[in-house]
């Protein structure tokens, strides 16, 4: 895999010195470079790979647009020309959506003050260019989360509380704060101890009817929950969790806005994906049930048989998202039981075998059944008296190269027959045995579960006692 870096002036530097030294013409010097160094195991995707502009004085330095936009904004911005800094604002969005390497230059060449002050000259109350400062630093943090400084964090929780009404700047002021926190652990802590936790769960109250809205704020809670930064030994992800749940009513906000967007699978897929994230304690999977969130979760799965709503991949998200929420509240062994009573395994189970073709269907609805079996040898009984075992099993069958699929049906086989053994015959009937020993060969990671499972169906499998206690190597 490519590690090493160069900067951009290096590479202008080849591409140039191909033109002069070795008369190529422009677009085979820039190939020539962009070979040369991928050769040598360089990483160029933070590079400009541009054509240099050929005069008839001959070619020309390479005069990179995005840097020629952000020197005329930050002349604008220098003599409060607004119309101008408008204009120079979109050409800058316009360089830096086009080519993701413009970014990471721009970046390079100080581009985040200038859009800082431009930000402020915004905020005077000129509505239209505070939505294109916005863009344009949603766009620059865009993977450079590092950027955002004390200074901007606070005018971006305040930008946020003093424009809730408006829904397209609360939009893209969340979508900067989605940027800032995706894999920077003290960014996310920061802008939680700036109150940024009540402004996005109220966005979603506050614009209930705004599809755009909803989804970033969904998308910004779950950032919020990630731990994801690897330069941080430990995050804050269930604290913050439990702060969305706690203090800002966040189950409840979710469950009333799956209610409002029943028509929306895109809506649905980001609302059902960020419960699932929520539900991380026990009583937290309980208050789901109690807010009436299983009846919608184990409705929208049913209904999901009997209308097509919207592409096919749509579907399919939606589907995969409200399994992974009932996988999640079933963490709780009172809501396992309250879902099998809801009808949730029949749902599942039906999912399951329409959506047969998609492995993330298949692998999110094992997982799901795996968890309601867990320690529960009455809903195992459903759950293969219910087809259950035979849906994994022909899964298993669909995505031979699926190692999720394969795992998470092995998992879900073990658990049907961990404490039920009169499953046992039934499902290696099925042709199990064979299904398991071929995941077990051809997935390293089945190795452990596929072996539990054969164990616990009866079948031979060798279990190696790699250590007695005993002094001496382990076995080879």
């Amino acid at each position: 895999m490519a590690s090493k870096r160069i900067t951009q002036e290096t590479f202008d530097t080849a591409v140039r010195e191909n033109i002069e030294e070795f008369a190529m013409g422009p677009e085979e010097a820039v190939r020539e470079a962009v070979e040369q160094f991928e050769s040598q195991g360089v990483d160029l995707s933070n590079i400009v790979k541009m054509v240099p502009k050929v005069s008839v004085d001959g070619p020309q330095e390479p005069t990179h647009d995005v840097l020629q936009a952000l020197d005329d904004l930050q002349k604008s911005v220098a003599c409060s020309c607004l119309q101008e800094v408008s204009t120079h604002l979109a050409r800058f969005c316009d360089q830096c959506k086009e080519v993701k390497a413009c970014r990471f230059l721009a970046a390079q060449k100080g581009a985040y003050p200038i859009i800082l002050a431009s930000w402020k000259l915004a905020v005077k109350g000129d509505q239209g260019l505070l939505l294109q400062a916005l863009s344009a630093l949603s766009v620059l943090t865009d993977g450079q989360p590092d950027l955002l400084d004390a200074q901007g964090l606070q005018l971006l929780v305040a930008t946020l509380a003093q424009n809730a009404d408006t829904a397209d700047l609360t939009c893209s002021a969340i979508r900067c704060v989605r940027h800032a926190c995706l894999k920077h652990e003290q960014n996310r802590q920061d802008l939680v101890k700036a109150g940024v936790l009540p402004l996005l769960t109220s966005a979603i109250t506050r614009h209930g009817r705004h599809a755009s809205v909803v989804r970033e704020a969904c998308w910004a809670l779950r950032v919020i929950t990630f731990d994801d930064d690897i330069r941080v030994p430990f995050g804050h992800a269930h604290d913050h969790a439990k702060m969305i749940v706690l203090e800002n009513r966040g189950l409840k906000v979710l469950i009333e806005a799956i209610k409002a967007f029943l028509d929306n699978p895109g809506v649905l897929s980001e609302l059902c994906c960020t419960l699932s994230r929520l539900a991380v304690r026990n009583e937290f999977c309980q208050e789901v049930v109690d807010l009436g969130g299983l009846d919608v979760l184990v409705t929208l799965l049913a209904d999901s048989r009997d209308h097509q709503v919207g592409p096919q991949s749509h579907l399919w998200d939606l589907v995969k998202q409200v399994l992974s929420a009932l996988r999640a509240i079933a963490g709780n062994d009172d809501v396992k039981d309250a879902i099998v009573r809801a009808g949730g395994t029949e749902s599942i189970v039906a999912a399951m075998t329409q959506h047969l073709t998609s492995p993330q269907v298949c692998e999110q609805s094992c997982a799901a059944l795996c968890v309601l079996a867990l320690r529960k040898p009455d809903n195992s009984r459903i759950i293969v008296e219910g087809g259950g075992a035979l849906a994994a099993l022909r899964a298993m069958e669909a995505h031979p190269r699926e190692a999720g699929v394969q795992k998470q049906a092995c998992m879900l086989i073990r658990n049907l027959v961990a404490r039920s053994q009169a499953f046992s015959k039934p499902i290696l009937d099925l042709g199990a045995e064979a299904l398991i020993t071929q995941a077990r060969a051809t997935h390293r990671d089945c190795e452990d579960v596929a072996k539990a499972a054969l164990r616990d169906l009866g079948c031979c499998v060798e279990l190696r006692e790699l250590w007695t206690g005993q002094k001496g190597d382990l076995a080879p």
